[in-house]
């Protein structure tokens, strides 16, 4: 396993010197009140004023396609959540040991998506939250405390999290009852499922080697931050069956690929077959109001919810529940699940083309508007060479990301409503700048 970077370093603002005058002022004053804690992304930092749909604009008045932000998921400032939004706040806003409608109604619409055997949720604010209740609820469960995730996983930042997020960086080690795994790519051949399975079966067996028990397997069903990892359908599931017969729980982290994004079914975790024992919600969940959640099966959390519960002030307040719904009305009533898969499948076919005319594109990967193009240079990866791109594509007018161990890989991930003119925006920019490269 190579050292992987923080996974807040990938595309970080570091130099002030190109900045002009006004920016620096902004960034001054961030600063002086905020420390050095919460970066920055770009070498110049993006100063936004408002934003609307795929698009976000600055002080000065330009725009931006976003094709970064997965929070907004059903487009930035929808109307219709918006409204939602405001009528509760201005009807009512309380904490979770009052009975109010909104929050059934929520979790009914919300838990109907789900697999019958996950049938109850807890909510939370946050999807690092949402991981933590899981890992207590795991552990629970099985009355043992080892963890299984991938090598580049990022899940969280409590201090529970980070030590199962090995992305968090060299300054925040993984667990001593923490195993990492190397992730499913398909290009390990027709057997990569069984190749993934096997690795899981044998970091358990290495927990228990060292005197840990076994309670839980956690990954992003698209293998975000490891480099994006969606192929083939189906590659799961033997893993699912190894952390069964070994008394553990599957954890789906929905976070990133929830809520409809890779285009064939409301839930990463759906494209594999899979039917998990707990799935965590975060950032899109709200479309930027903070909401999250653990969606459960009742008889993995009943003995944890009898000895200690939980209790969230914040976590399934009326007015996030009220985003949340309004959030799955946007996207049964656009179709932003068909948007994903057809528009995402336009953006994927147009980066293979490209990859015909430039040499450094090694992979391109993804399902739906989850995308990673993958770059490397005399065969080997070139982490530099794709930041030059996501600064490249910022100048452009559009906004990436990077991915994977060796931060090589272009992350894709814009909000559901991204359609094809946009997508071809996005398509002339990267070409554009891997042209210059």
């Amino acid at each position: 396993m190579t050292e992987t970077r923080n996974i807040l370093s990938l595309n970080a603002f570091r130099d002030t010197a190109s900045l002009d005058a006004p920016l620096k002022r902004a960034l001054s004053r961030r600063l002086r009140v905020l420390g050095e804690a919460s970066p920055l992304f770009y070498d110049e930092p993006l100063h936004l004023s408002h934003a609307e749909g795929v698009w976000l604009y600055d002080h000065d008045g330009r725009a931006y396609l976003d094709a970064y932000n997965n929070v907004p998921s059903v487009g930035h400032c929808h109307p219709h959540v918006v409204s939602a939004i405001s009528r509760q706040a201005a009807k009512l806003a309380t904490n979770t040991r009052y009975l109010y409608d909104i929050l059934a109604d929520y979790a009914e619409a919300l838990l109907a998506t789900f697999p019958a055997g996950l049938s109850q949720i807890v909510f939370t604010c946050t999807g690092s939250e949402s991981v933590d209740l899981a890992l207590r609820v795991a552990r629970r469960s099985a009355g043992a405390q080892g963890v299984v995730v991938t090598d580049t996983a990022y899940h969280g930042n409590t201090t529970a999290v980070a030590a199962i997020s090995p992305s968090s960086g060299a300054a925040v080690p993984v667990g001593v009852d923490v195993r990492t795994v190397a992730p499913p790519d398909r290009r390990e051949g027709p057997d990569v499922g069984a190749r993934f399975a096997a690795r899981v079966e044998a970091a358990i067996a290495d927990l228990r080697l060292h005197g840990i028990g076994f309670a839980a397997f956690i990954a992003d069903s698209v293998f975000s931050s490891d480099g994006v990892f969606v192929d083939p359908p189906g590659m799961l599931a033997e893993t699912l069956g190894v952390v069964h017969a070994a008394g553990g729980c599957y954890i789906a982290d929905e976070v990133q690929p929830g809520f409809g994004r890779t285009g064939d079914a409301m839930w990463g975790f759906a494209r594999h077959g899979l039917a998990p024992d707990m799935v965590v919600l975060g950032k899109p969940m709200g479309n930027g109001m903070p909401v999250a959640g653990l969606v459960v099966r009742p008889e993995v959390i009943r003995d944890f919810a009898r000895e200690s519960g939980y209790f969230n002030t914040y976590g399934g307040n009326p007015v996030a529940a009220a985003a949340g719904l309004a959030v799955l009305q946007v996207i049964e009533r656009e179709g932003l699940i068909d948007n994903a898969r057809t528009v995402g499948a336009y953006l994927r076919d147009g980066f293979a083309g490209i990859a015909g005319r430039a040499s450094m594109i090694r992979d391109v990967r993804g399902a739906g508007l989850y995308l990673g193009v993958e770059l490397a240079r005399d065969g080997r990866p070139a982490s530099d060479l794709a930041a030059s791109v996501v600064g490249g594509m910022r100048q452009h007018g559009v906004l990436i990301g990077l991915a994977g161990a060796q931060a090589n890989v272009l992350k894709i991930r814009p909000p559901l409503c991204f359609s094809r003119e946009n997508a071809d925006q996005l398509l002339r920019a990267a070409e554009d700048v891997l042209k210059t490269l």
